[in-house]
């Protein structure tokens, strides 16, 4: 009987770490798409709600490794079970960083107070934008179900995010060659562009973490990337 209940009760911290988890995922995703709205329209209100919410999401990250650590002290689990719990840490440290991310780019709306913003550029980072956000999704729900092939596809796919950057790069670079005056404003969307591919890089970790948490080991194979050598001067990591 004693086996049992501690059975149940370790169940019952694992379907609330997933449940936080979830929780994290929802908030980070909805960031990722206000936060490229708000650049699109220039809406320094919606900007600064994504800034704002960025604390919500560190609050569940606290909260999701708190009760990872005292799950693991009471139940001392062993193998898949401390895997679990393991990839539940990791996750929500990813989905952390995807919000600091968003966040960057909230910041970055009240800057744009110039006229010039080309449509096509809005496009392209609307394009990658998408991808992403599509990206964080699968994995998310990749990891919820312990689905590896899912997770695998979103693992596979991070090279196209890198080769849309690149793309955006280039085009960026050509309108501030064009005009002096475009500089200060694509240099913003060329943080924004790399925010942005950052975050397809969490997408591919939190591939990772559902790998190791169903195989028991971390992917051996080397990470598809897209070309980025080209502009690893340009964009500084922030």
């Amino acid at each position: 009987m004693g086996t049992e209940h501690t059975a149940k009760a370790f169940d019952t911290d694992l379907q609330e770490l997933t449940r936080l988890v979830a929780e994290m995922g929802g908030i980070a995703e909805r960031m990722i798409v206000d936060s490229v709205d708000a650049l699109i329209r220039r809406d320094v209100a919606l900007g600064q709600r994504v800034v704002a919410i960025d604390a919500d999401l560190d609050a569940l990250q606290k909260r999701i490794e708190e009760r990872a650590v005292l799950t693991i002290a009471r139940r001392q689990p062993m193998a898949v079970d401390l895997r679990e719990i393991v990839g539940a840490m990791r996750v929500a440290t990813d989905l952390e960083r995807i919000g600091d991310l968003a966040k960057n780019m909230g910041k970055r709306v009240a800057a744009l107070e110039t006229d010039f913003h080309p449509l096509k550029l809005f496009r392209g980072l609307e394009h990658m934008t998408d991808l992403v956000q599509q990206q964080v999704k699968s994995v998310l729900d990749a990891y919820a179900a312990h689905d590896l092939p899912a997770a695998m596809a979103v693992w596979k796919g991070d090279e196209e995010v890198d080769a849309i950057c690149t793309s955006l790069f280039r085009e960026l670079l050509t309108y501030m060659m064009e005009d002096p005056r475009n500089i200060s404003f694509c240099i913003h969307l060329m943080f924004c562009a790399k925010n942005i591919e950052r975050i397809g890089d969490h997408a591919t970790n939190i591939a990772e973490t559902v790998f190791y948490m169903i195989e028991g080991q971390a992917i051996t194979d080397k990470r598809p990337k897209g070309d980025m050598t080209t502009f690893a001067t340009t964009i500084p990591n922030t």
